[in-house]
């Protein structure tokens, strides 16, 4: 190992130890810095910002690792002085010129420019000495004040009116002491420490409440628990901007005091609401004092930093940007607003908080931003058929904009569309085809940004036969006419069985426009393949006037290759949607939603509508297994909870009121799959995994229809029960089987079942559903984030790595691992500076044994092949379909169709984003102060650090090519359909990084 730097801090370093002659100069300065900047102490007190003291403490860094020679090296000279101008010039670039910069913010930034220019073992022997002294520094102020708040007795803090107050040291320790309290591995001297380093005299109270919070969050990296105690510190201020809204004077309350307080709170709050006009007048009728007294006080400590960061940013009903909303009254506002039309009111919402509180399932956003309020759109999604008629396709526009503006996220089939070249019998022309009106209804999603919470988002779904299919395929492309492109819509490819055994066959596949053919549209399975082959017969023999052969395997290597270099379209699959809905007898699915894991009927007519909401999966898994009867109860009561959101709902289009309070359907998901996995010390690639995603979702799925039965038991049916699969005793895993004859028995799907469906066959026989669906696995992009889990079914991304959504960037690292390698003793400063240098990879770090490198894989570690079979045996389970991210490390033309046939095969009804490696990565130098909204210093992207190949590391990792040359639809040519041996460049996915459905896109937070 690389031996420690043994120079005092970047403050204090002298200017004659191992320093050359003549001073390094940067620019125009000749040590001081030309500008006013201060450097605020870990005192507390201020000294000129000068250049020189980072020339040296980066010099005597290099001496440290490289010994005393390089000292005089005329090559480290040029490089110091190119690293401290870097260093020099990010300061002042987010600093300003006359603004204070901590101290701790300037050894930040070195270490970042070091970890840039690629000097590794320099910057990590920079890290661990900086980790030294700063345990040094807490040891000996602990001492020196026996425990005290090491601050300033002189300082002074400035309040918004401008007058000054002494700093109260008393309540800084109480709040921190009360941050740390019950939580593992944490240290209130610490955050003391810390904290102290970020005050001044004339400290604003904004800056004051932030300094613990900063403090805390900047050891996140190194114990995940200082999460929790960042989270706490923000509760504090949420605290204070609250109570001090509703009481007109200043008012400041700590953890402990919330206890006493919540319960009148609570009613103040609802008033409050009710007269500004944001909540429902209905909700004053409740029980107050009792639902008051109901609420957990003690839940507002189990957020994490970006959990509660995220309800602050998003979730809270603020007035003015004031926040008078609290953690326990969010929730309790959405649980009353789930009970308003419930006969015992009070007890269902004492219920629903303590499902939600507890953070065991969690409402869909939608839900979360307007149960409770004035204007109470609940549904998440929306699914609509777009028909060919120009006053329809102008008023589906405006639909999306309607449904859009209230938080839902928006699946068209725009099918139906006549294509290029198609005969206008009004004008005797000839049609554009449909992409002018995507266009359109692209640009309309974008201008409709939910209230400013949210951009509006949409999918565009067009089938595999469809005319204009191979300019849809386009429609992400970065190049071309501007007017035919949509860069902010998604778009996925509808596809039938019968292009798939095309591929297969390398058979000849056959293009139409729909006004031809108006049947294809709503038929599939066996009868749309005779109908097909009926159509290619009749343009055979010159009866069709628009049409157009290609050969399958063209259209499908071009379909993969568009895929990969934008992202878009995304490959969902027509038969299996259809074949498996239990409601083929009241229309056809013609489409997923934004998220393609909803599949319900759609027709000019009738718009679609689901509610979601998700099970944490993870606080039912223990490593003794699933809690079933603790699911059970989960599980029964967010069906009930999701039933109620149809009837208190606001429709915003006719349509959709009528569609969804004639079917009922709802999307029950799930979340924290990996954490699961982890509780049982499962890895996720294998077969104990797969076995894992089996059976707890089997289980789900039993509970869940249960739940529905029961209620149409209270309640009623719903209206279009009869003639449904349910009614006909043919559930879920039931409906495999249809799908497997008309495959004539090519799939690949597993029919194992453990429990007594037999009896809850009858149950749903004899009781009907109260809902026509009842499952969907949706992303949970931002309700995993709030309760602290891996969202949905995805894989860890990485083991650490800096998350940006909306509410900014925040420190993520995997807890399970900390864990673990504590347990093994091999958790400390040198394995975090190895996780940030390897992406958070662990196969390239020799020390960690093979069994944790296999536990903790990160995504773009595993065989994409281990997600499709997990994905399908839960998909048997589903009468919708599931949000499968696929990962693929070194993507080429072989492997992209190997998976998704794959798919295809196994029984698959749907796949979300398809994402590969990117050329940058997460910042590699240290995470301090490069995470969260509150910190002006932002995380960066960083070159690439290829590991290095190693016998047990995954064939992904291993492979360390040369960027080929991106795949083009001309270069794509195969011998045969299997023959697709074309290499893509990595990260040719448009920074792929930032397309999958929000682990690092700020603006994909659409569904959930």
């Amino acid at each position: 190992m690389a031996p420690h730097v043994t120079t005092a801090d970047v403050s204090n370093v002298s200017t004659n130890d191992n320093y050359p002659e003549q001073p390094f100069r940067i620019g125009a300065d000749s040590g001081k810095s030309a500008t006013s900047m201060t450097v605020v102490r870990r005192n507390g007190s201020t000294a000129p910002f000068d250049t020189s003291r980072i020339a040296i403490a980066i010099t005597k860094a290099f001496i440290a690792v490289e010994g005393d020679s390089a000292g005089t090296s005329s090559r480290l000279r040029a490089l110091v002085v190119e690293l401290t101008e870097q260093v020099a010039s990010t300061l002042q670039q987010r600093y300003g010129v006359e603004r204070h910069v901590n101290l701790e913010d300037v050894q930040d930034q070195v270490e970042l420019a070091l970890m840039r220019g690629g000097h590794a073992k320099v910057a990590r022997s920079y890290i661990l000495y900086r980790e030294e002294h700063r345990r040094s520094r807490e040891e000996r102020l602990l001492s020196e004040h026996s425990g005290e708040a090491v601050v300033e007795a002189t300082l002074t803090v400035v309040l918004a009116d401008g007058s000054r107050i002494p700093l109260d040291k008393a309540r800084l320790r109480t709040i921190i002491d009360e941050a740390c309290e019950g939580l593992t591995d944490v240290n209130p001297g610490a955050v003391y420490a810390g904290t102290s380093s970020n005050l001044y005299d004339g400290i604003s109270a904004k800056e004051l409440g932030l300094a613990p919070i900063m403090a805390a969050r900047a050891m996140v990296e190194t114990e995940p628990n200082y999460s929790f105690v960042a989270s706490r510190l923000l509760n504090d201020t949420l605290r204070t901007e609250a109570l001090t809204y509703l009481a007109g004077t200043p008012r400041q309350a700590s953890a402990k005091d919330m206890e006493q307080i919540y319960p009148t709170y609570l009613t103040d709050y609802i008033n409050q609401g009710i007269k500004l006009g944001q909540l429902d007048p209905l909700l004053a009728e409740f029980d107050l004092t009792r639902l008051g007294q109901a609420i957990d006080s003690e839940r507002d400590g189990q957020f994490t930093f970006l959990g509660l960061q995220t309800l602050y940013d998003r979730y809270f009903i603020h007035h003015r940007e004031t926040r008078y909303e609290l953690p326990q009254a969010f929730f309790m506002r959405v649980a009353m607003g789930l009970a308003l039309r419930e006969v015992q009111r009070e007890e269902r919402a004492i219920e629903f908080y303590q499902l939600l509180s507890s953070f065991d399932f969690m409402c869909s956003t939608p839900t979360l931003f307007n149960a409770g309020t004035t204007r109470p759109q609940l549904s998440s999604c929306f699914l609509t058929t777009v028909a060919d008629d120009l006053d329809d396709i102008f008023q589906s526009i405006k639909n999306n904009a309607l449904l859009a503006k209230f938080s839902g996220g928006l699946g068209n089939d725009w099918t139906p569309v006549r294509g290029i070249g198609a005969h206008i019998k009004g004008t005797n022309g000839s049609s554009s085809g449909v992409v002018p009106f995507l266009k359109i209804a692209n640009d309309t999603a974008v201008a409709v940004n939910q209230g400013g919470k949210r951009k509006g988002a949409v999918c565009a779904y067009l089938e595999t036969w469809h005319i204009d299919v191979e300019e849809f395929l386009d429609l992400r492309k970065n190049t071309g006419d501007e007017r035919r492109r949509t860069h902010d819509m998604n778009t996925a490819n509808w596809v039938p069985d019968e292009f798939m055994r095309r591929v297969e066959s390398d058979g000849v596949w056959t293009l139409f426009s729909p006004d031809e053919v108006p049947d294809l549209h709503d038929t599939y399975g066996l009868a749309f393949s005779a109908k097909y082959a009926e159509y290619e017969a009749k343009a055979a023999r010159g009866e069709m006037t628009v049409f157009r052969q290609i050969k399958a395997v063209d259209l499908w290597r071009r379909m993969l290759t568009m895929l990969f270099e934008t992202g878009h379209p995304w490959i969902t699959f027509k038969d299996p949607c259809n074949l498996r809905s239990p409601q083929q007898h009241v229309g056809v699915v013609h489409s997923s939603n934004l998220c393609t894991e909803i599949t319900l009927n759609t027709s000019k007519d009738e718009t679609a509508v689901c509610n979601l909401g998700s099970v944490n999966l993870a606080a039912h898994t223990t490593s003794a297994g699933l809690d079933v009867e603790r699911l059970r109860r989960t599980v029964t009561t967010a069906v009930r909870m999701l039933d109620n959101v149809i009837d208190i709902n606001m429709y915003t289009i006719p349509s959709a009121r009528k569609s969804n309070l004639q079917h009922r359907p709802v999307g029950l998901g799930l979340m924290g799959f990996a954490d699961s996995l982890y509780n049982l010390g499962i890895a996720y690639a294998s077969d104990a995994a797969v076995e894992f995603a089996d059976t707890s979702m089997e289980q789900l799925s039993y509970f869940a229809i249960e739940a529905s039965s029961d209620l149409a038991a209270e309640r009623g049916r719903y209206g279009s029960f009869e003639g449904s699969l349910w009614s006909k005793g043919i559930l879920p895993i039931d409906s495999v089987e249809i799908l497997r004859e008309h495959r004539g028995g090519d799939l690949d799907q597993d029919n194992t079942k453990r429990l007594d469906w037999d009896t809850l066959r009858t149950k749903v026989k004899n009781q009907g559903m109260r809902n026509s669906n009842v499952m969907a696995i949706a992303p949970t992009a931002t309700i995993s984030n709030i309760i602290g889990v891996a969202q949905s079914i995805e894989p860890t991304y990485r083991n650490l790595f800096v998350k940006s959504n909306m509410s900014g960037d925040f420190t993520v690292v995997n807890e399970h691992l900390v864990r673990v390698l504590k347990a093994r003793g091999l958790w400390d400063e040198v394995m975090v500076a190895d996780l940030k240098y390897f992406d958070g990879s662990l196969w390239p770090i020799d020390r960690i044994p093979a069994d944790i490198k296999e536990m903790f894989s990160t995504a773009f570690e595993i065989e994409g092949s281990w997600l499709i079979k997990a994905a399908s045996r839960r998909q048997k389970w589903i009468d919708q379909a599931q949000s499968l991210n696929l990962y693929v490390a070194q993507p080429n033309g072989r492997k992209l169709d190997e998976i998704y046939r794959m798919a295809w095969h196994t029984g698959c009804k749907t796949t979300y984003y398809l994402r590969s490696t990117s050329a940058t990565h997460v910042e590699k130098s240290t995470l301090v102060g490069t995470d969260g909204k509150l910190n002006a210093v932002q995380a960066t992207s960083a070159p690439q650090q290829q590991p290095v190949a190693s016998a047990v590391m995954p064939a992904a990792i291993q492979q360390v090519e040369a960027a080929p040359t991106a795949v083009t639809p001309a270069a794509a040519a195969a011998p045969t359909p299997s023959m697709m041996d074309v290499e893509f460049t990595p990260g040719g996915l448009a920074g792929s990084d930032v397309l999958a459905c929000s682990i690092e896109n700020p603006e994909c937070e659409a569904c959930q």
